[in-house]
């Protein structure tokens, strides 16, 4: 047999393996339902790295799984609707309040989800900077009497997640009941970091996406709340995690630039039931099962001086529909002078973009910051790309340079302030387990804006000229990212 036939051989074997790899890789895709940004994301992936796009879809693009999904909706009605007439009855005793346009339309959108009922009451206290943060927080744990439950996607084995540590540990010491859940991928922690806690009678447990590695792995989908509630009254929700990092002490991004929020009210009660579920849906043993008790929702002192009406609104890919994204957008598309946006990370599926175009071209006010640097190379591409995309459009685009911002915030004429776990990413759409507030405040908004506009001191206004002054393997590599954006 000669070299042209050995090679006309091997090139028919070479044809055969690509046409079964692109055949393997269109039923892989198309066997559930996805958005067209995905499917053809992962086509490119899998037709264009033939083995190991298979590989990475195995553990980054598979679906939950159906038990997943059946142990989220497995929750007690009853005692949920309990706690919405609990907090029905705690609304009553505040005047009927007239809503802006904008805050109706949102309300309206909301309405009639039984996990997030209208809340009234509330007080909101805003934290920017880590050490505050941490320092209040850990005030409030220090003087729990009876509950505190903590969530968070990143918790670190450094200096701030052993102080978080020993607190919790000394309150389970005291008789307090504490529990925790935690995403091992956030911060590369497992449960033996937490075997103090355990020792002393707290009770802690991985997030159900990071069980069953083998069988159902599922990489790609993340438990990115941040909640802590404690005694039934306070919660807090944002975008700290648990780490130096976050503090502003590691070289690498320097000052971190965040948004949380502790709130007293029944907000918290939200907050307090997507902790339940999420703990419920993670157990292993039925014993650990916890129900609604009356410690875990207690009402507020009344206050006619505080009256922060808010949803608390959970989202996930349990879910059928994107809630909190719908929620932007229909945010977005009602406003009338002003939408303002903070995120570390820009990559809106279309129906996102479309919303921001709609609002441009209706002659809003849209302005959008993002970090100067990466904490993650392809997402922070994709991020350029669709800033220059925007700023084009008409937006205006501020690049904050006091460090590295990470606040989720999404403010809408002087209506509506959003804040909480969720970027404008399609990864924080569709992909992970999020949570963020819808507030009808006129003085939230103003807040928030005030802040936005003390950041853009320390920002800088992206121009025509500076994105034409970028290079051309910077512009393919923003265009590539794009393509990846949907499975990043």
């Amino acid at each position: 047999m000669d070299l042209r036939t050995d090679l006309a051989i091997l090139y028919q074997i070479i044809w055969g393996l690509i046409l079964i790899n692109t055949v393997v890789a269109f039923i892989t895709v198309f066997r559930r339902p996805r958005s067209i940004t995905s499917i053809l994301a992962w086509m490119m992936t899998l037709v264009f790295l033939p083995g190991l796009g298979f590989i990475l879809y195995a553990f980054c693009g598979r679906g939950i799984d159906r038990e997943t999904v059946y142990l989220f909706s497995e929750q007690h009605q009853k005692r949920i609707r309990e706690i919405n007439e609990m907090i029905e009855k705690n609304n009553q005793y505040y005047p009927p309040k007239t809503y802006p346009y904008e805050a109706d339309l949102l309300k309206q959108y909301f309405a009639g989800m039984d996990e997030s009922p209208l809340t009234r009451g509330n007080h909101v206290e805003f934290f920017t900077d880590g050490e505050q943060k941490f320092s209040h927080l850990f005030e409030d744990i220090r003087k729990a009497k009876d509950n505190v439950h903590v969530e968070y996607y990143a918790f670190f084995n450094d200096e701030i997640g052993n102080a978080f540590l020993d607190l919790l540990v000394k309150k389970a010491r005291e008789g307090v009941e504490v529990r925790l859940v935690f995403d091992p991928w956030g911060g590369r922690t497992n449960v033996r970091f937490f075997k103090p806690l355990q020792e002393a009678g707290g009770k802690v447990i991985p997030f159900i996406t990071s069980r069953n590695l083998i069988r159902k792995t599922r990489l790609n989908y993340h438990l990115h709340r941040k909640i802590v509630v404690i005694d039934g009254e306070i919660g807090w929700t944002g975008g700290f995690n648990v780490g130096d990092q976050y503090v502003g002490t590691t070289e690498k991004f320097g000052y971190w630039r965040d948004t949380h929020a502790r709130i007293v009210g029944t907000a918290s009660f939200s907050l307090q039931e997507i902790f339940i579920r999420d703990w419920n849906a993670s157990i292993k043993n039925k014993k650990d099962l916890l129900e609604y008790e009356e410690s875990y929702f207690v009402l507020p002192t009344q206050d006619d001086n505080v009256d922060v009406p808010m949803h608390v609104v959970a989202d996930g890919p349990e879910s059928i529909e994107q809630v909190i994204e719908g929620g932007f957008i229909k945010t977005i598309v009602a406003a009338k002078e002003r939408v303002w946006i903070q995120t570390p990370y820009l990559i809106p599926d279309d129906s996102m973009t479309s919303a921001l175009q709609v609002a441009l071209r209706s002659g809003v006010d849209v302005r959008i910051m993002i970090p100067c640097m990466p904490d993650h190379p392809f997402i922070y591409r994709a991020t350029q790309y669709y800033a220059n995309l925007f700023q084009k459009l008409g937006a205006k685009i501020y690049i904050y340079e006091g460090g590295f911002i990470h606040a989720k915030t999404l403010l809408a004429d002087d209506a509506i302030a959003s804040f909480g776990t969720t970027n404008q990413d399609i990864r924080s759409y569709e992909l992970n387990f999020e949570v963020s507030a819808f507030a009808y405040d006129e003085k939230v908004n103003k807040e928030l804006a005030t802040l936005f506009e003390e950041d853009m001191k320390y920002s800088t206004l992206l121009t025509q000229e500076m994105i034409k002054q970028q290079s051309y393997w910077l512009k393919f590599k923003q265009n590539f990212s794009r393509l990846l954006s949907p499975i990043l």
